[in-house]
């Protein structure tokens, strides 16, 4: 019983923090039932000890992202309120970021701080079906924040845009509709955001290899399949097209390049169709064909936040002029980072 209340308490108060956020940023009426709709659904998994949620149409979502939509204000003052840190002094993403890029920026090198949209944010009629995109920003709050990223001199790639726009073209979804991923065709989709920045950036003086492109299809059992509450019936393994790319004279799959002047840094976006679900199609490789060279890697399966800056750290511990070489970093990352990870600790890039 005592859990239950506590239960109770701690739901009421997340619904005044909730409102007491969309009085100050101003929701829309359409935007406040989305959120309340996302932490009633959340809630209600909680319970159910699960980790994904049936929408519409065969489509799953993780329960940790319809959390990250529905808790308001997630940084700054309010951040220890919503964040699931164990430790309130690293439950803001803000300051880690920031000292993230400007240690980069004393060393000469930009950050790409690349957030990967909640499919719940781009995908909102498949768990909420009465949203409108067309008229209402569905994560007003992760949008508020990358504009308090850009003011004090963050770089952000905000992908939200373009797989709204492109969410439908062809039948290719730009997420997996089983999985926590984007597709193969949202995976071009960043790729090409991401090759567009760093020509920005960088100049266009380096060597160009040849690279050959081919889309396959893939099935296969997308990871919310396994999350979902007991009793609900698993769907059939999902079929997706994915862009393969490999060196077009050898055939040779894409490696990383640990002396490329970029390095893609983060969470299984990195990984995913380059060593999981399929081989020679993941973002590593995708950058390899917009960009014309090999790309470096720091990837893994598990938070993309904090880890792995450390494996940073350690990299150019281990090869002293390592950073050197870099003129670029892109830091992606699952956006519900923000609040469901155990903390954005800072971390310092090298001794």
């Amino acid at each position: 019983m005592r859990v239950f209340w506590a239960l109770t308490l701690l739901c009421s108060l997340q619904t005044s923090l909730i409102s007491a956020y969309s009085d100050a940023i101003g929701l829309s009426d359409g935007q406040r039932k989305f959120s309340d709709e996302l932490a009633g659904k959340f809630q209600a998994t909680e319970k159910s000890n699960a980790h994904a949620i049936a929408g519409a149409d065969g489509w799953l979502f993780l329960s940790s992202e319809l959390r990250l939509l529905s808790v308001g204000c997630f940084w700054g003052d309010d951040a220890a309120k919503v964040s699931r840190s164990t430790k309130p002094e690293n439950a803001d993403p803000a300051p880690a970021i920031l000292d993230f890029h400007d240690q980069l920026k004393q060393r000469g090198i930009e950050l790409i701080l690349v957030p990967v949209p909640p499919k719940a944010a781009i995908y909102p009629e498949k768990i909420v079906p009465q949203f409108n995109t067309a008229s209402d920003d569905s994560a007003p709050y992760l949008h508020r924040f990358y504009d308090e990223l850009r003011s004090k001199g963050v770089e952000v790639l905000d992908l939200a845009a373009p797989f709204l726009q492109h969410r439908y073209d062809e039948g290719h979804a730009v997420f997996c509709q089983t999985d926590t991923h984007w597709s193969g065709t949202g995976c071009v989709m960043a790729a090409q955001a991401m090759a567009k920045k760093v020509r920005e950036k960088i100049a266009a003086d380096l060597s160009r290899n040849q690279y050959a492109a081919e889309w396959r299809q893939i099935e296969f059992s997308g990871d919310l399949t396994g999350f979902l509450p007991s009793g609900i019936p698993k769907p059939a393994p999902e079929k997706i097209y994915v862009r393969t790319v490999r060196a077009k004279a050898t055939g040779e799959p894409i490696q990383p390049d640990l002396n490329s002047p970029v390095l893609l840094l983060g969470d299984s976006h990195t990984l995913v169709f380059h060593d999981f679900l399929a081989e020679s199609a993941g973002l590593i490789d995708q950058l390899a064909q917009e960009l014309g060279f090999a790309v470096d890697l720091i990837g893994t399966r598990g938070s993309g936040a904090t880890s792995v800056r450390v494996a940073l750290y350690r990299r150019s511990h281990k090869y002293p002029d390592y950073l050197k070489k870099k003129k670029m970093i892109i830091w992606c990352f699952a956006a519900r980072e923000f609040t469901e990870t155990d903390g954005w600790a800072k971390t310092p890039v090298s001794k």
